[in-house]
């Protein structure tokens, strides 16, 4: 015993310590790694604005066809940029061959005149993500878009 301290206590104690350390270290870690997979699919984005009720994902793009994340970062797509406060990211200017519509014009995709209801989710949709609580608004997810 040491100053009326049994050194068991003291060790049971730094024990304790030490594997409440390293839970919390593994949740972290277990975290980060999930967070990385997310940023490297880039996530499903919900647009609300300026084009209404669009979800983009991601992984039909990477994984599915096998884009690559530089053919459409940092042009079309500006991770940095936020695209609903762009008054040009509309479908008059992607049917005239910007951002979707670069890919989406009927010859490497299909047009963004036509499939609407492919990205498009519509006012029941819509209405029914929000009203589930699973409404991502940011275009920019984790940093990737």
């Amino acid at each position: 015993m040491i100053n009326n301290v049994n050194t068991n206590e003291i060790c049971t104690a730094n024990y304790r310590l030490i594997l409440l350390f390293l839970l919390l270290l593994g949740i972290l870690l277990h975290q980060s790694v999930a967070l990385c997979a997310e940023m490297k699919d880039g996530g499903t984005i919900f647009y609300t604005e300026p084009v209404k009720a669009v979800i983009f994902k991601h992984s039909i793009h990477n994984k599915a066809i096998g884009i690559s994340c530089e053919e459409c970062h940092p042009e079309p797509f500006n991770v940095k940029v936020d695209y609903r406060e762009r008054n040009d990211f509309n479908m008059k200017e992607m049917s005239e061959g910007k951002y979707c519509g670069l890919c989406h014009n009927g010859k490497r995709a299909f047009s963004v005149q036509s499939r609407c209801t492919a990205c498009h989710i519509g006012v029941i949709g819509y209405n029914r993500m929000y009203d589930a609580g699973s409404l991502i608004i940011s275009n920019t997810e984790s940093g990737e878009n």
